[in-house]
Parts: C-alpha cells; sequence; structure tokens
C-alpha cells in the first residue's frame, strides 16, 4: 500500500517531494519521504501498515524522549507532567516515566493504563472536572500524588475517602482570567466557562476554605489551564501574578504557605509546513528562574515548585489532531 495520497491532504501547500527529504510539519522530525515512500526514523509506514494494519498510530520513541528532556532543560526546577489526554500508551508511559516527567489523568481509563504501566503513583496527577466516584476511589487506592478539584462537590467527595493519616494532596483550580490561546473555543483561563473556581467573585477563595477544613485533605498548590495552542510564554506571565497574589490572600487569611503553582495549556504543535516547531527554550523567560517576581511573592517563605504541563508538544505530532 501507499499512503502518499493521505500525506498530500494534510498539507496547505505542496511539500518537497525530493526523495530523502524531511517532510516536515505535521510529521515527526525524523519523518522522510524517499523511493519506498514516507519513512519514520527509518521504518517504512508502508511495510508498518501492511505488518500491523490500519488505522495505525507510529511514534518514534527518540523524538518523544527528546522533547522530554527539551522540556526538563528548558525549565529548570520545575516538574513537568505530560498530559495523557493527547496519547497514552504502556510504552510511552514508560518513556515519560524514564525520562523524569510526571503524569496528567482525566480518565479512569488514563489512570488504570499508568497503573498497569508501573507508572510510580506519587507522580501522577489527576484532573477533569466531572470525575466519576470510582475514578476518586481508584485514585486513593493507587495512591496518586495530587488531584486536582475542579468544583465544590468534590471537597466532601475526597475529604469522605481521606483521613488525618493518610490525606490526599489536592490542587485548587484557578481561573486567573487570563484570555490565551488560538480560539475562543479553547481558552479555559477566562470567567464564564465550565472549569475550574474562578478568582474574580472569591470562588477560588471559598473553594480554598472548605478544603482547609477537611483533616483529610491537604491544600497544596493552585492550578491553572489557560487554553490551546498558546503561542506565547507572556500569558502565563500573567497568570503567574495573579496566582501568586492569591496564595498571598491565602498566608494572610487562613496563615498558610501554599508551595505549588501547576501552570497548564497547550503549547503549539506545527500542523503544516512553514510553522515553526514550538521549543521552549526560544524564550529567555522560559525557566521559573526568569519569571518577573511580583510584589506578593512575600507569600512564598521558600523557593515555590513549580510544574508545567506538555502534551501536544512532547509527543511526535500525528496526522490526526488531538486535545491537549
Amino acid at each position: 500500500m501507499t499512503l502518499t495520497p493521505v500525506r498530500g491532504c494534510l498539507y496547505a501547500d505542496e511539500p518537497d517531494t525530493t526523495p530523502g527529504s524531511p517532510v516536515g510539519a505535521p510529521w515527526p522530525a525524523s519523518a522522510q519521504d524517499g523511493p519506498a515512500g514516507l519513512t519514520v526514523a527509518g521504518v517504512s509506514l508502508a511495510d508498518a501498515a501492511d505488518r500491523f494494519g490500519t488505522p495505525l498510530y507510529v511514534l518514534d520513541e527518540g523524538e518523544v524522549r527528546s522533547r522530554c528532556r527539551a522540556y526538563r532543560s528548558a525549565l529548570p526546577g520545575a516538574d513537568v507532567l505530560y498530559a495523557a489526554k493527547a496519547f497514552l500508551c504502556s510504552a510511552l508511559a514508560d518513556w515519560i516515566a524514564e525520562e523524569g516527567l510526571g503524569l496528567d489523568v482525566c480518565s479512569e481509563g488514563e489512570l488504570r493504563l499508568a497503573a498497569a504501566a508501573g507508572f510510580p503513583p506519587e507522580r501522577i496527577l489527576l484532573h477533569g472536572n466531572a470525575k466519576s466516584p470510582e475514578e476518586l476511589r481508584l485514585a486513593r487506592r493507587l495512591r496518586v500524588g495530587r488531584i486536582v478539584v475542579d468544583n465544590l462537590a468534590e471537597v466532601p467527595r475526597l475529604a469522605a475517602l481521606s483521613n488525618a493519616d493518610t490525606p490526599q494532596r489536592v490542587l485548587v483550580r484557578v481561573v486567573p482570567g487570563v484570555s490565551a490561546g488560538h480560539h475562543e473555543a479553547v481558552r479555559t483561563g477566562v470567567a464564564g466557562q465550565k472549569f475550574g473556581f474562578a478568582v474574580e467573585g472569591g470562588d477560588a477563595e471559598e473553594a480554598v476554605r472548605r478544603i482547609l477544613a477537611q483533616p483529610g485533605l491537604v491544600l497544596a498548590g493552585l492550578h491553572c489551564h489557560l487554553g490551546s495552542q498558546v503561542t506565547s510564554v507572556e500569558p502565563y506571565l500573567t497568570a503567574v501574578d495573579r496566582l501568586v497574589e492569591l496564595l498571598a490572600a491565602i498566608r494572610d487569611e487562613h496563615g498558610v504557605q501554599v508551595p505549588e503553582l501547576d501552570l497548564g495549556g497547550g503549547t503549539p504543535c506545527a500542523t503544516c509546513p512553514g510553522r515553526p516547531r514550538w521549543t521552549w527554550t526560544s524564550s529567555p523567560r522560559s525557566s521559573p528562574s526568569g519569571w518577573p517576581t511580583p510584589a506578593s511573592a512575600a507569600a512564598w517563605t521558600s523557593p515555590a515548585s513549580s510544574s508545567s504541563r506538555a502534551g501536544r508538544w512532547s509527543r511526535p505530532p500525528r496526522s490526526r489532531s488531538t486535545g491537549c
């Protein structure tokens, strides 16, 4: 079989068809168009399709690992989490674990797959705005490192599954009022959408109060997600300022030092030739040490930990776009 007709429909303009030339976006960097057709990391896609059948997902392990390392290098001192909703299988979970990343899961299936693959549970974060009781129970049984609280109903449910002897560390999903992303439908950092607690109006502070009242829950930090295809670090810098201001308010009202910030959002995926591949290292302020320090940073009496979310950019681009 040949995949050339499929390849042709993926481009906004004519690709370079010189034998042996790199294919370019949205294919992995190792993809080439040779005499035998498309190859990825030297493997013929036609041969792979003949051997395994279609539809077939092909990942370049070398590229996955290099992108994981690029994130860690660009964000020293921060924990980097791979967003499993971009794509997850046992082998990918192994690569991510070996490269030192954490794993962001948002369904029972993703959580069970991670557990079956032996992913370290303390490096797993459970996400989602409609977690089922079974998902919460499973997360507690597996002792995942953190659970993101997305609505007030989750607080008593989690509290009923936890106690002071085996507390659950949680993050509060905050809507910081920052607009970012290539389309309004995927801008999740602004008020008026279904995720998280808005800073404006006091919803986020109410969630914090309820969590702090539960002896089985530990408020580990604040989380925000700004959107998908975010092409600049500037929105993240604004979000950090606003979240640190909220940390200061929590300290002043409750006397609690909250140590973690989790910055979520989908970094861009090049979808056609001519669009640059995203890299965190393109920004001089791409690491936590390069962020501006707001006056309210006194909320942290010691260096805070931070995490960033990888997903669409960390896996090799595929012809089929998936959410992240």
